[in-house]
C-alpha cells in the first residue's frame, strides 16, 4: 500500500542547479523533496534533478488547478503539497478581425489539428540531454500582458492567458533563452506563425505571433540564437511576442524561470 507523506517544500537548493522559482499556485511551479526519480503527477510524468539537498521534483502545476492538497507519486511513496489560491486579473481586448474570436465551421479542422500538434509537443518527455533552466528573456521589450489574465474578448470570456506578452516593434529579433530541439513550427489559426522548443525533461517553450520564423523542425538552437522576428500574425492587438513555458503539460508563469541569484 502506499505510503501518504506530507512533503517539505525545498526553500534552499544548490546554486549550481539553476531551478526555476517555486510559486504553488495555479500555473505555478512546486519544487518538492523526491526519494526517487520516477515521479507522476495528474498522470504526467515529473522532471527530477539532483540538488546539494537530494533529488527534486520541479512540478508544473496548471492554471485549472484546484486549491488545496495535491499529490504526487514517488515510486511507492505518495507525496502531498498545498496549492494556495492567486487571483489574476481581469483583461478586456477588442480583436478587430472577429473570426478569431469567434471561428467558422470551417476553421474548426484547421484548430483541433493544431491543437493536436501542439499537444504532441508538450507530451514529450526526453531525458537525453541536460535541461538548462537559466533563461534570459527572448526578446527586449516592456511586457504588455502577464501570465494568468482572465481574458475578454470582444466583450466574450475566453481561456486565461497562458504566457507572457512582451511587446516590441515588428522585425524585432527573437533569440532562445536556452539551449533546445525545435519541435514544431507553422502558421496557427490563433497562434500566427508559432515556434515550439523542446528542452528536455517535459520543458517546452513557445514564441507566437512571429513576422518570420529562423529554424526548422529537427533543429538544435543554442541559447541566444535567433529563432525568429516578432510580427502581429494570428489573434492579435499589435506586434508582439506570446512567449510561453509548458512544464509536464502544464502551462506555467515563464516570469518564474527569470531573475533568479
Amino acid at each position: 500500500m502506499d505510503r501518504v507523506v506530507l512533503l517539505t517544500m525545498l526553500f534552499f537548493v544548490s546554486s549550481t542547479n539553476a531551478l526555476p522559482n517555486s510559486e504553488v499556485v495555479p500555473g505555478g511551479i512546486a519544487l518538492i523533496s523526491v526519494p526517487s526519480k520516477n515521479v507522476t503527477y495528474s498522470g504526467q510524468r515529473v522532471w527530477v534533478t539532483e540538488t546539494t539537498n537530494g533529488l527534486t521534483a520541479i512540478i508544473g502545476i496548471p492554471l485549472s488547478a484546484r486549491t488545496g492538497k495535491h499529490y504526487v507519486n514517488a515510486g511507492d511513496v505518495k507525496l502531498s503539497f498545498e496549492v494556495i489560491r492567486k487571483t489574476y486579473q481581469e483583461q478586456h481586448l477588442t480583436i478587430t478581425n472577429n473570426r478569431k474570436v469567434n471561428p467558422y465551421s470551417q476553421d474548426m479542422d484547421r484548430i483541433h489539428r493544431e491543437r493536436a500538434e501542439m499537444d504532441a509537443a508538450f507530451l514529450t518527455f526526453n531525458t537525453d540531454r541536460l535541461t538548462d533552466t537559466s533563461f534570459e528573456l527572448p526578446v527586449d521589450g516592456p511586457m504588455s500582458s502577464s501570465f494568468g489574465l482572465r481574458r475578454i474578448l470582444n466583450g466574450q470570456s475566453r481561456s486565461p492567458h497562458s504566457g507572457m506578452d512582451i511587446a516590441a516593434p515588428e522585425g524585432t529579433p527573437v533569440y532562445a533563452p536556452s539551449s533546445g530541439f525545435v519541435t514544431a513550427t507553422g502558421d496557427y489559426f490563433f497562434n500566427g506563425n508559432t515556434i515550439l522548443l523542446d528542452h528536455g525533461h517535459s520543458l517546452v517553450t513557445m514564441y507566437c505571433h512571429l513576422s518570420e520564423i529562423s529554424v526548422e523542425i529537427g533543429e538544435w538552437v543554442v541559447k541566444g540564437q535567433l529563432i525568429g522576428l516578432v510580427g502581429s500574425t494570428g489573434r492579435v492587438t499589435g506586434p508582439h511576442l506570446h512567449w510561453g513555458v509548458s512544464l509536464n503539460n502544464a502551462r506555467v508563469n515563464p516570469a518564474l524561470f527569470l531573475n533568479r541569484p
